[in-house]
């Protein structure tokens, strides 16, 4: 073979690799960002990586963290006359926790309604769930007013009192309910101020060029102390507080994460939120909202944007914390200061 055939067929493969690198940018550059050591899409070649001669070779990136159920302990609910209507049960004598736990009826619930039902400890003289071993002098159940699916009505309050006295007559126990009408009336009023101070803040972060696949939104996400939520496309940023609700909620597209191919699945916006009456103040779910949105706009190359698709400025979120204030300052006067257990079971 002649020295000139020789030269044409290495610029020919030359200009064949041109080709197929060429191919395979322009390629993986229409596809989604994926996180560093994200696996590549099935049959796309990775990139070849330049590392000067003699140098170490880089430490492969951890594994993305992959979609687990998470589901914090919660606080045991107690009955609170703020938000439930309570009847009182008189027994003739202490009843062992034994005998309660064994006649307690089999769903607590009264239509949307939850309903509980208390003992108050011989020893302690403290109100708590039934408890095997303990006894109780006396009983109360109560039947929350209202929550966010609305007020308690008449048929809901009926299915609460043919519950609870059965149960009261298994026991040998007296049931005083209160007023049917006076409980739907306090249920409507409680609903109203429920209704006109609930809020559940949110901003969309919206992609400026290429789409993200899950893993490149989980990797920039837990760089701020997100964690996977109990259900897929549901990230958390959780409380310190044992069982309370996570401070953040970062939810993007869950067929994203169904996908044959997830790292082919494109997805150009999610939504950062966080509930107001649900969260403490003192965790400062607010500063750690705006900063978050503008940590991870950054970080993904995202616009923030309002339902509307409107650019949220500076200027946006100072007006949205003067609102909030306000809000918080009413919740308290009603004594359902944002946080506290009768808010969370109120606004749920």
């Amino acid at each position: 073979m002649s020295d000139l055939t020789i030269a044409l067929a290495a610029v020919g493969g030359v200009l064949l690799a041109v080709v197929v690198a060429h191919g395979a940018w322009q390629a993986r550059k229409a596809g989604p960002k994926r996180a560093a050591g994200e696996p590549l899409p099935r049959g796309e070649a990775r990139e070849p990586v330049l590392e000067a001669a003699g140098a170490d070779s880089a430490r492969p990136p951890a594994p993305v963290e992959a979609f687990e159920p998470r589901a914090p302990k919660r606080a045991v609910a107690r009955l609170d006359a703020l938000i439930d209507a309570i009847a009182p049960l008189t027994v003739e004598s202490p009843v062992s926790g034994d005998v309660v736990l064994t006649h307690l009826p089999p769903a607590r619930r009264a239509g949307t309604k939850p309903f509980l039902i208390e003992g108050l400890d011989a020893e302690t003289g403290e109100w708590e769930a039934p408890v095997q071993g303990r006894r109780y002098g006396e009983l109360q159940a109560g039947v929350q007013l209202a929550n966010r699916t609305g007020p308690l009505n008449e048929i809901e309050y009926s299915e609460f009192v043919q519950k609870v006295q059965s149960f009261a007559e298994a026991i040998g126990a007296m049931a005083d309910f209160p007023d049917m009408l006076d409980v739907v009336a306090r249920a409507r009023e409680l609903d109203g101020f429920a209704g006109e101070h609930d809020a559940q803040l949110a901003v969309r972060l919206q992609a400026r060029s290429a789409a993200w696949s899950v893993g490149y939104i989980l990797q920039h996400a837990g760089r701020h102390g997100f964690v996977a939520g109990a259900v897929p496309g549901r990230l958390v940023l959780p409380s310190t507080e044992e069982g309370a609700p996570p401070v953040l909620t970062l939810t993007f597209d869950s067929q994203a994460v169904f996908a044959d191919d997830p790292s082919r699945a494109a997805v150009r916006d999610v939504t950062l939120s966080f509930d107001v009456p649900q969260t403490d103040p003192r965790a400062e779910p607010f500063v750690a909202w705006q900063a978050s949105a503008q940590a991870l706009s950054l970080g993904m190359d995202a616009a923030i944007v309002d339902d509307n698709g409107r650019p949220l400025s500076p200027e946006g979120f100072a007006a949205i914390g003067s609102e909030l204030e306000q809000l918080y300052a009413a919740l308290e006067t009603r004594d359902l200061t944002a946080g506290s257990a009768a808010a969370r079971r109120l606004f749920s």
